[in-house]
């Protein structure tokens, strides 16, 4: 068994295609293709839809669908077949699923305030969308899957009162030294590259840390230990959002004046 789990996982390393992330040019390990993806994305938007009811406020579902159509033709994927709905619910939260499928809850809609605040969310999660953290994430879980397996058919030669502390251990170092911070990598980069991409589609950048300031103030102290989390603190998204700032004034400020801003392609996609 653990033979065969070591060959799987060499020949995913040797097969897996090999992509880059827009604008910020990371290397990643993706096994699923994107038509895999948007399938999945897909099902999983209309179970949502069957689940939570749409909202029936008409003005703030009209701002998700403006906001989210401009900062999808900057995007640069036509392949994505784009929706856009505002769900009726207190939740805070917001999502855009693989092939463009994107809904915001009522519940984050008066910390966005106004339209560059749903800009911010908006390119956030176009950002997960484009940048393939679905497959991504997919992909990791089934190396972690693959290596516990390796690692409990060696476990299976050590004595049996130690086999059980031993397999939780590794399973809370997987979770906590591979998944959580790999989760915690997607989440800064889709702030990077939704900075970019609000910037591009005409909305004011220097407004993202303002909205994350709120989220932090809503928040309070609800807010779990960083390296027990899936998304950075609230204070370092907003260090991180000031320290890209430069960069994202670069496209708007083209933007404001009908111009594209194009630096040199440091990444697939990058425009």
């Amino acid at each position: 068994m653990f033979r065969n789990s070591k060959k799987w996982i060499v020949g995913c390393l040797l097969f897996a295609a090999c992509m880059t992330a827009p604008y910020t040019g990371r290397s990643q390990l993706i096994l699923v293709s994107e038509a895999e993806e948007a399938a999945i994305g897909l099902d999983a938007y209309k179970q949502v839809l069957t689940e939570q009811p749409r909202s029936t406020d008409s003005a703030r579902a009209a701002v998700v669908e403006k906001v989210g159509r401009r900062i999808a033709t900057v995007a640069n994927r036509a392949d994505f077949k784009w929706e856009f709905a505002l769900l009726k619910s207190k939740d805070v939260n917001a999502f855009c699923l693989p092939g463009g499928k994107v809904a915001f809850y009522e519940g984050i809609m008066p910390i966005c305030k106004d339209e560059n605040g749903v800009a911010v969310v908006m390119g956030h999660e176009i950002g997960h969308a484009i940048a393939r953290h679905g497959g991504e994430r997919v992909t990791q879980a089934a190396l972690a899957e693959a290596g516990i397996a390796a690692a409990s058919e060696w476990l299976s030669n050590k004595a049996p009162e130690n086999r059980g502390e031993v397999a939780a251990a590794i399973g809370l170092g997987v979770q906590l030294g591979v998944l959580l911070p790999f989760s915690r990598e997607h989440e800064t980069e889709a702030d990077h590259i939704g900075l970019i991409l609000m910037a591009k589609a005409g909305f004011d950048p220097r407004e993202a840390p303002k909205f994350w300031e709120r989220m932090q103030a809503a928040s309070g102290a609800k807010a779990h230990p960083e390296f027990l989390s899936t998304h950075p603190a609230d204070g370092t998204r907003i260090a991180q959002l000031n320290s890209w700032m430069p960069e994202a004034m670069m496209y708007y400020e083209a933007a404001q004046k009908g111009e594209t801003f194009t630096p040199g392609a440091k990444a697939r996609g990058a425009n």
